[in-house]
């Protein structure tokens, strides 16, 4: 409000267990006009169960672990799936009651963004801003660059980047397949003893 003056048309988030984008959309939850998109980890994209997506594509089953009941990657006697992330904060199995909740009531819509779409993102916000988004929140900002792409330029787009990228610098390195870069994080360990 401080910055435009008016509420956003749309507010991102990553979505593990929840606690990320549950801070930012309480917020936002009796702004009816405020669409809210959780983004979970896609993970490989390639139809594999590599993923760590419950929502979005429908994949969760309703259960009990943890002592709450909710959705979770889960087979049908209800054990629990191995899940998948290239951000090692959403790979997890199960999602927040409350978003649960909120999902079910049609309030927050879920997607999923893929390893390949986080890295992009990724990219895109150290090429163009400097900041290096931790990988969880790269969902979130994958995301909401698929959805601008199919809002007016006018939205304003609120994006949760919590979490730092100096912790995800060598996994975003490897996947970046930059020579210069993975020479350069070698010689800062070796030059500061780490």
């Amino acid at each position: 409000m401080a910055m435009t003056g008016e509420l956003p048309q749309l507010v991102c988030a990553c979505v593990g267990g929840g606690s990320n984008a549950l801070g930012l959309f309480q917020g936002f939850l009796n702004d009816r006009e405020v669409a809210l998109l959780g983004a979970e980890a896609g993970g490989m994209d390639d139809g594999s169960d590599r993923h760590a997506a419950r929502l979005a594509e429908a994949r969760g089953k309703l259960g009990v672990a943890h002592g709450y009941r909710s959705y979770f990657l889960s087979n049908a006697d209800g054990q629990m799936n191995d899940t998948y992330s290239i951000a090692a904060g959403l790979d997890y199995i199960g999602v927040s009651p409350i978003l649960a909740h909120l999902h079910d009531q049609g309030r927050v819509a879920f997607t999923s963004a893929s390893d390949r779409d986080t890295i992009e993102a990724t990219r895109l916000l150290m090429e163009h801003e400097g900041i290096i988004p931790a990988l969880e929140s790269a969902h979130g900002l994958a995301a909401a660059i698929d959805e601008a792409r199919r809002r007016p330029e006018t939205d304003r787009i609120l994006i949760n980047l919590s979490g730092r990228g100096d912790k995800d610098i060598f996994s975003i390195a490897g996947v970046f397949e930059s020579r210069s870069w993975q020479d350069y994080l070698k010689q800062q360990v070796v030059q500061h003893g780490r």
